[in-house]
């Protein structure tokens, strides 16, 4: 079944032809919802759709097993939207899920080789670009076996255990550091109305150490891609500056740019999308 999914339209709609749409994937623990300041400042000039990923928000019903399995609920989603050309923008998780689907994309497009077969892959949504927010590429192999064990400890916690108390642990972890006490408070807030047992189960089903390293396929991609990163987000920023992939620092920001810096990072993605 689709994802459930919003649409913000612009005033007018003969952009709806001429741009692509904008596709917004959010984080773990989070929904469609968070990106609604970005959206805002974004949907005068583009047509946006957020999701909520299997297990989160409308969608908390939806249960997915593997990457495999969340890439093609995002895209029945596309496909039941109508969607044509996008740009898939994704945030931590969400971040995960959309270099996953951009390499998926890539690699389908690459076996099409007879007439009949372009002609049945030109009637399907098309990416045109990529944008990647706090996104891991992949873990080598001698340390999946660590987070594995990682994430179980954490999926058990949100499966078993009061949301409040497990989500207030959570956002104590090293990538939440540049947060202060109101923010984590917020976030604690703003998130415990998760369902710990969805939660969980979307965790271990798109844990990092389940993912493929991404990185190589990524830096064979033909549309334009792009990985912002909040300036005090030390962990991602040294993975984005080593990737060899085009990398954006927005200054006053750690992990989640988009909810700290909302308007900076739809600078961000405007100019991105110019090129796509």
């Amino acid at each position: 079944m689709p994802l459930y999914s919003e649409s913000y339209y612009p005033n007018d709609l003969a952009l709806l032809q001429s741009k692509p749409t904008l596709v917004f994937l959010h984080g773990l623990l989070g929904s469609g919802q968070d990106w609604r300041v970005v959206v805002d400042s974004l949907a005068s000039s583009f047509h946006c759709i957020t999701l909520d990923l299997p297990g989160h928000g409308q969608s908390h019903c939806v249960s997915v097993a593997d990457f495999p399995q969340a890439n093609t609920a995002i895209k029945r989603t596309l496909a039941h939207r109508g969607i044509k050309d996008y740009v898939l923008i994704g945030y931590s998780l969400g971040a995960r899920l959309a270099m996953y689907h951009a390499v998926d994309d890539f690699t389908n497009k690459q076996t099409v080789v007879v007439k009949s077969a372009e002609s049945a892959f030109n009637n399907q949504p098309k990416l045109k670009g990529l944008v990647i927010e706090g996104g891991h590429f992949g873990l080598p192999q001698t340390e999946r076996a660590t987070r594995f064990a990682n994430d179980e400890k954490w999926a058990h916690r949100f499966a078993h255990e009061p949301m409040h108390q497990v989500l207030t642990d959570w956002y104590q972890q090293a990538v939440f550091s540049s947060l202060d006490h109101d923010q984590r408070q917020g976030l604690i807030t703003k998130r415990s109305d998760n369902l710990g047992a969805d939660i969980a189960s979307m965790m271990m089903a798109t844990s990092l150490s389940k993912q493929p390293e991404l990185l190589p396929e990524l830096q064979k991609l033909t549309v334009p891609h792009c990985y912002i990163y909040g300036e005090h987000d030390e962990k991602f920023k040294r993975l984005a500056q080593a990737s060899a992939i085009e990398n954006i620092a927005v200054a006053g920001a750690g992990h989640n740019v988009h909810i700290e810096r909302p308007y900076a990072f739809s600078e961000c993605v405007q100019e991105f999308v110019k090129r796509c």
